[in-house]
């Protein structure tokens, strides 16, 4: 895998939290006709506690998810919002230009699932307050 570095290969060889999370707090799917990233979260207090993706496409994009899924696992939801788009290829050490599309979508994807728990919390709120 040249090209590519050590945290990547890593990554992509050894990918962590890939998967299904049973019943989601928030979840979402992007994709483009090169790969599709689907990611879900556990929420509690406002903070991730669990993440859990399922991805196909090219090793950068795997390893993109596998990383992002580490570092915001802690994070706040707020947090998560401001995530920008090249966060996950600089933790991740870099990317080739021609891959940086990858980790823009594994930052895009996750904003996606906050903004699904955000949607989901308040449709609870608003069930709850008319009961």
């Amino acid at each position: 895998m040249d090209g590519y570095s050590e945290t990547v290969v890593e990554h992509f060889e050894n990918p962590r939290n890939s998967g299904a999370l049973e019943d989601p707090d928030g979840e979402a799917v992007r994709s483009n006709p090169a790969m599709r990233v689907h990611m879900m979260l556990r929420v509690k207090d406002g903070v991730i506690e669990d993440v859990k993706w399922q991805t196909k496409g090219c090793p950068a994009s795997i390893a993109s998810s596998s990383f992002a899924s580490e570092m915001v696992r802690g994070w706040t939801i707020d947090a998560i919002e401001e995530l920008g788009k090249d966060s996950v290829a600089e933790g991740l050490g870099g990317l080739p230009a021609a891959k940086m599309h990858c980790s823009a979508l594994a930052a895009d994807v996750l904003k996606a699932a906050v903004g699904d728990y955000r949607k989901k919390a308040a449709q609870s709120d608003s069930q709850a307050a008319s009961v």
